[in-house]
C-alpha cells in the first residue's frame, strides 16, 4: 500500500504547477500542509536561478547562474550546469519545516510536499538525511517531485523511485491536464489509509 505520491516527468513539463494545484485542493479541503516548492527566477525574459518557496511564502535562494551568484566567500562551490547552489539558504530554509512533521499527530495526517528532490538538493547531507525520516514517519504523506532517470542515477532518487509505499505519476504534456484527479484522488486515498 502506498503512502507517498511523486511526479516525475521532463524538466519544464509542468510538475510543480501540478503540485501547487493539488496543495490549493488539499488546503481547501481542510489538510495541513507543510513543505517547498521550487520556482524559476526569470530576469529580462531568460532563466537566472531558482528559489525554494514554502508553501507558507517564504522564499529563499536555491540556485543563480554563475555570473549573478555572488563569491562564495571561501565556502565549497557546489554547481549543477551554469547554476551554482546556494546550500546554506536552501537548508536554512528547508531543514526546518522537517521538523514540523510530526506535531501534528493531534487530529488529522499532515501533507509534506517536497519540490523537489534533485541534484541541487541532494548536495545537502542534511536533507538527504530528513527526507528519509520523513519518508519512514507515520505521521505524514509525501507530496513530491522527482526528476527522470536520465545519466548517473541520483541515490535517493532511485530510493524514492522503488519504495513500495510511493506511487510514481509521470506527468507528460499529453497527460498534464487532465492528471490532477488522479493525483488529488491517490493523495486521498493516502491520508484516509492513516487515519
Amino acid at each position: 500500500m502506498f503512502k507517498h505520491i511523486f511526479l516525475t516527468g521532463p524538466p519544464g513539463v509542468g510538475k510543480t504547477t501540478l503540485v501547487q494545484k493539488a496543495c490549493d485542493a488539499l488546503v481547501s479541503s481542510g489538510h495541513a500542509l507543510e513543505g517547498f516548492y521550487t520556482e524559476e527566477v526569470r530576469e529580462g525574459g531568460r532563466r537566472v536561478g531558482f528559489d525554494v518557496v514554502t508553501v507558507s511564502g517564504e522564499r529563499g535562494r536555491l540556485s543563480r547562474i554563475r555570473d549573478i551568484a555572488g563569491a562564495s566567500h571561501g565556502r565549497p562551490e557546489y554547481t549543477v550546469g551554469q547554476y551554482v547552489v546556494d546550500l546554506p539558504s536552501f537548508e536554512s530554509l528547508t531543514l526546518p519545516l522537517f521538523k514540523k512533521v510530526g506535531l501534528n499527530d493531534k487530529g488529522g495526517k499532515k501533507v509534506f510536499v517536497i519540490d523537489e528532490i534533485g541534484k541541487m538538493e541532494l548536495f545537502s547531507q542534511p536533507f538527504i538525511r530528513v527526507v528519509r525520516q520523513t519518508l519512514d514517519c507515520s505521521s505524514c504523506t509525501i507530496l513530491g517531485t522527482i526528476p527522470i532517470p536520465k545519466g548517473k542515477p541520483l541515490g535517493l532518487v532511485e530510493e524514492v523511485r522503488i519504495r513500495s509505499d510511493v506511487r510514481v505519476f509521470t506527468v507528460s504534456k499529453e497527460n498534464r491536464n487532465a492528471i490532477l484527479q488522479d493525483i488529488l484522488s491517490a493523495l486521498q486515498e493516502c491520508i484516509k489509509r492513516q487515519s
